[in-house]
């Protein structure tokens, strides 16, 4: 709103200038965002208590049975948060700024559907995981087809820390992609156990793919640095930005000990959106590293399982997810928290040091 309102009067008012500055109106965003969150977060939360949204505690952690009641689906706040902030400091014409926010608001939208269902059932059962995947494919296709089909856009397959090094999967990166934000939101949704564990990492992520972002739509830096160019996507620098503030914000109430939860709204819309900005900055690959933490979550599930199955019946993990492990050894929530969270940005580190070392 403010880029198509006040960057026509720049050439009257040089005041207005800034706002033709991704860099200006991602700053902007941040900042309104995470304003937006802490000015409406008491409320909201209120209300979550009113309308009896409380969350289903698994009996399995004694140490989270004072968590029963907490409200839960606080990524509602997220997703009001980020969409408002987009109308005020985005450039409304940007298509990619409308791809991104068809996969937030689309996976926001399963989650939804699914935190309403546990709620009426007042237990941890959900929609069936079918129609919880079905609903992630549909999202993903109509996402993913709109990138295959943009001329500007490649399907080769970049390899960080590699000069000029690619893989075209043509017809089946279409899939690929769609893979990504589906595993990318199962992995957030895996990690949502523990106050402030999955936000953090969140926020972190966002960091490093508004850089990328930013990159990939400038064209100088790009040939400077050798990563791909996309016309029109460093736009996406303002959604990244309003990521983080709203991310921001909503730690402020997320924090150990927390007063909200985010429920599957917020965790499959943050997951299945990261999936997203890798793709779209071409950087596929490096989200495994980004979200490492978000990776070794689901790793240590698959693990778990496989090796419950294979021994007919014991455990690798005493617990999984692999928060849960530790929670379970007796190591203090508050420092399981940190020390993922440390983890996280040393793993961010590493995925922006890819691009000078290629």
């Amino acid at each position: 709103m403010f880029y198509e309102f006040l960057v026509p009067l720049a050439g009257d008012y040089n005041v207005f200038n800034v706002f033709r500055y991704i860099t200006f109106r991602s700053m902007g965003a941040l900042i309104t965002a995470m304003v937006i969150m802490v000015v409406m977060g008491p409320r909201f939360i209120a209300f979550l208590h009113n309308i009896k949204c409380g969350q289903y505690i698994l009996s399995d952690v004694k140490a989270h049975a004072a968590k029963a009641g907490t409200p839960t689906m606080g990524g509602l706040m997220i997703l009001l948060s980020l969409v408002l902030t987009l109308l005020l400091w985005a450039d409304l014409s940007n298509k990619y700024v409308w791809e991104v926010l068809l996969v937030f608001v689309g996976y926001g939208l399963v989650g939804f559907w699914d935190d309403i269902t546990k709620l009426r059932h007042h237990e941890n059962k959900g929609i069936s995981p079918r129609a919880k995947m079905a609903g992630l494919l549909v999202i993903s296709f109509a996402a993913m087809s709109l990138l295959y089909f943009d001329p500007s856009y490649s399907t080769k397959l970049a390899i960080p820390f590699a000069k000029n090094v690619t893989l075209d999967l043509g017809l089946l990166y279409l899939p690929f992609g769609m893979l990504i934000m589906v595993s990318s939101a199962n992995a957030v949704n895996l990690t949502d156990g523990l106050d402030g564990l999955a936000i953090g990492p969140t926020i972190i992520a966002g960091m490093v793919f508004a850089i990328f972002i930013y990159i990939t739509g400038n064209s100088r830096l790009t040939e400077y640095l050798y990563l791909p160019y996309i016309p029109g996507v460093g736009e996406v620098t303002v959604f990244c930005a309003a990521l983080v503030g709203a991310g921001l914000g909503f730690l402020w109430f997320n924090a150990y000990p927390a007063q909200v939860f985010m429920g599957d709204v917020g965790s499959l819309s943050l997951g299945g959106t990261l999936g997203f900005l890798a793709l779209l900055c071409r950087q596929e690959l490096l989200l495994a590293v980004v979200g490492g933490l978000f990776v070794v979550e689901t790793l240590s599930v698959i693990v778990q399982v496989s090796y419950f199955r294979w021994t007919g019946g014991k455990r690798f993990f005493r617990m999984a997810p692999l928060h849960h492990h530790f929670e379970l050894k007796g190591v203090p929530e508050s420092k399981i928290i940190i020390r993922f969270w440390i983890t996280s940005i040393i793993l961010g580190l590493v995925a922006l040091s890819t691009i000078k070392l290629r």
